[in-house]
């Protein structure tokens, strides 16, 4: 029996992947009915069927709350995004699905709160990476910060890898929030 997490493990979509097929990160927008098990019914999709998840928020976005916008990346090759992108269509809470990495330019944030322990020399470097960075201290000690950094994923991760040299770490994100640009609106 594999361990989960395995390369190869049976049943995982990407164990399938042929080398001469590209393998690219999507970022889908998923409007749903608020109710309750619809967020379990779309990550028991990907799950049942080996997919990864690799950022996932949810909200609600009506005045009366009674529909949520899911926004997941995952990646994957293009048949493979086909797949997914059908099957969420299929799901009966599910009113329409947007692959925004298709469907052209879209804005893509997250936020993250990054603990640093450094002393000395290390907690001015944190101060002046924060401020190349344009991070905000949202917290302090004698032998802490805590910053708080907005933007793409790459900015987020860049932030990360320099704090982890200057100190002990602890790391909370978001995940990724998108959302088209231009004058076109989502109907709900």
């Amino acid at each position: 029996m594999a361990k989960s997490g395995t390369v190869g493990q049976p049943g995982a979509a990407y164990t399938f992947v042929k080398s001469d097929q590209s393998v690219r990160r999507h970022t889908f927008a998923v409007i749903v009915d608020n109710e309750p098990g619809v967020l379990a019914r779309v990550i028991g999709l990907f799950s049942g069927r080996g997919y990864n998840i690799e950022s996932l928020t949810v909200s609600t976005v009506t005045e009366d709350e009674s529909v949520s916008r899911i926004n997941i990346v995952t990646t994957g090759t293009e048949m493979i995004i086909e797949q997914i992108k059908a099957q969420l269509e299929r799901l009966i809470p599910v009113h329409n699905v947007h692959d925004l990495t298709l469907e052209g330019a879209h804005v893509e944030v997250e936020l993250a709160l990054v603990k640093v322990r450094a002393k000395d020399h290390n907690r001015r470097e944190s101060l002046r990476i924060a401020d190349v960075f344009q991070a905000k201290v949202a917290d302090t000690t004698l032998e802490s910060f805590v910053f708080q950094i907005e933007g793409t994923t790459d900015k987020v991760d860049s932030f990360i890898e320099l704090m982890r040299a200057l100190g002990d770490t602890e790391i909370a994100r978001s995940g990724v929030i998108a959302i088209a640009r231009g004058a076109g609106v989502v109907e709900v």
